[in-house]
């Protein structure tokens, strides 16, 4: 095999390699994007059931104005932030509905005649659903991001993606302190169910 011959098959091989590797990040990025969009149209679903929820509930929780300050400050933000496209004030509105998600339960579960309400525990379902969703939407969208800058620092593929001008993609932020990220000796211990 001549110098000739074998510089050919480097630089041809070499070339698949670089559109591969080209076209994978490409088609990463955009899947980031569309789980970008996806995020914020399960939040967007979870908004337009909040009213839904609320009318539902406002006839049976008389007593829980709170809770109805909370679905309308929590549907307010889910709009806002999908109206900014925001992704961080996405996950932020996502966590506020999520956070208020068991405060509701718990008066559903504290009160027989609302617990059998279908209207309620169908809503409930749905935003639970949804709020799954958006929670699988962010583990793809993290999975995603990470398997694309993975390959924006690993070499060779390094080296295309400097060719080809790829940047690292941001994915979701989360702050790194805070008492969230210890877990304490009673958060150890075995859970407990006692029904009595």
């Amino acid at each position: 095999m001549s110098i000739t011959t074998l510089f050919l098959v480097v630089i041809a091989v070499f070339l698949i390699y670089a559109i591969s590797t080209y076209n994978f990040l490409a088609s990463i990025r955009t899947r980031i994007q569309a789980a970008v969009q996806e995020i914020g149209n399960q939040l967007k679903r979870q908004a337009e059931l909040i009213p839904n929820l609320e009318e539902s509930a406002k006839g049976y929780l008389k007593h829980e104005k709170d809770i109805f300050k909370m679905l309308t400050d929590a549907r307010k933000a889910v709009i806002s932030a999908v109206d900014s496209g925001n992704l961080d004030q996405m996950a932020s509105a996502g966590e506020k509905v999520a956070q208020l998600l068991p405060r509701i339960q718990v008066i559903v579960e504290s009160n027989p005649q609302i617990q059998g309400t279908a209207v309620i525990t169908r809503l409930m379902d749905e935003l639970r659903d949804t709020s799954d969703k958006v929670m699988y939407a962010r583990r793809t969208l993290i999975d995603l991001t990470a398997d694309y800058n993975i390959k924006l620092v690993t070499f060779p593929s390094n080296l295309v993606a400097q060719i080809f001008g790829f940047k690292p993609e941001k994915g979701l932020t989360t702050p790194t302190s805070g008492a969230f990220l210890e877990v304490s000796a009673d958060e150890t211990k075995p859970a407990k169910v006692k029904l009595s």
